[in-house]
């Protein structure tokens, strides 16, 4: 059963700085690439950012590039996204996703979801 598990959300103050990690387990991921996306109330699932299995490329929204790092340890399995200078429009759930289909898909190109964790930035 293949399950990914998200950890490292929570409240921070507008500019600071988060650091939300997912491990992976149930099966071999080395085809997949990893990434996030994220769920703001009221609005609909958008992807975040995206990285191949050899971490040669990355992807990222144009709302968080040059604030948001993915990085990932195929080793442990694990990815992590490194959050900086966060806004209150960052605000969101965020979810862990592995896929194989392009490099920044869509909601119905992901294969594995995580339950997904919060994210809240006050202003």
């Amino acid at each position: 059963q293949v399950q990914l598990v998200e950890s490292g959300g929570g409240l921070v103050q507008a500019g600071g700085s988060l650091r939300l990690s997912c491990a992976a387990s149930g099966r071999t991921f080395s085809s997949y690439r990893m990434g996030w996306f994220r769920q703001a109330p009221g609005k609909e699932r958008e992807f975040v950012a995206g990285i191949t299995w050899s971490a040669g490329n990355t992807n990222y929204a144009n709302s968080v590039k040059g604030r948001f790092t993915i990085s990932r340890d195929n080793a442990k399995n694990t990815q992590h996204l490194q959050m900086n200078s966060l806004k209150p429009e960052d605000t969101a759930v965020y979810y862990c996703v592995a896929y194989r289909a392009a490099l920044v898909p869509t909601t119905s190109l992901v294969d594995y979801w995580g339950q997904g964790t919060q994210v809240t930035v006050s202003s």
